[in-house]
């Protein structure tokens, strides 16, 4: 039987704002991070979706972003966390981009970072324990870019960021069966459209 998931990125952050590297490491949702989420929220009510369940990551970007869509109680995962960038957390991207983040998939091992093959294992293993529950038809899970993105190359192969869209609020949605997802669409939002 088939069953979807809803998988998310959180709102803007302050350190998304000013383009720095966020992990580990948390900051807070900014005015427009704030607004974001309830395009999202309005998106699933025009699309009559109804989640019987809902998880964010343990980081705080995350469970504020899942408050402002749904009053449903939630729990935090670990397993969706985002990648842990080592020494290069806080500071500038254009740094971490220097030593080949984003070909390399090991490049931040060196620096006390993780592994892009980590993050997928751990993020593949705890999405899959959420749908294998039997009350789990429809999820929400919200996380963060490099995981998601790691998470849905496990099925995608051919995915890149551009198809994903990767923007703050994004939604992608799975279908999962037999433990597999497929990758069906992703929604992004014109967060200058009035919501009223």
């Amino acid at each position: 039987m088939k069953k979807t998931l809803y998988l998310m990125r959180h709102g803007q952050t302050v350190f998304n704002a000013r383009d720095m590297v966020q992990g580990f490491c948390d900051s807070p949702l900014t005015e427009l991070g704030q607004r974001q989420p309830l395009y999202a929220k309005r998106w699933f009510e025009d699309h009559n979706v109804a989640f019987d369940h809902a998880y964010s990551s343990t980081q705080e970007r995350a469970s504020d972003t899942l408050e402002l869509i749904t009053d449903l109680p939630y729990e935090r995962l670990k397993g969706i966390k985002e990648m842990n960038f080592g020494k290069f957390e806080g500071g500038p991207n254009h740094e971490m981009r220097k030593i080949g983040f984003g070909e390399d998939r090991d490049a931040l091992i060196p620096f006390g970072g993780e592994s892009w093959y980590a993050v997928q294992d751990r993020a593949v293993r705890a999405l899959t324990e959420v749908m294998e529950k039997d009350d789990h038809q429809t999820v929400l899970a919200v996380s963060h870019g490099c995981t998601i993105f790691a998470f849905t190359h496990k099925w995608f192969p051919e995915a890149t960021w551009e198809i994903l869209k990767m923007t703050n609020c994004v939604i992608l949605k799975f279908e999962y069966e037999d433990g597999v997802f497929t990758f069906n669409y992703a929604v992004d939002h014109d967060f200058d459209r009035p919501l009223d």
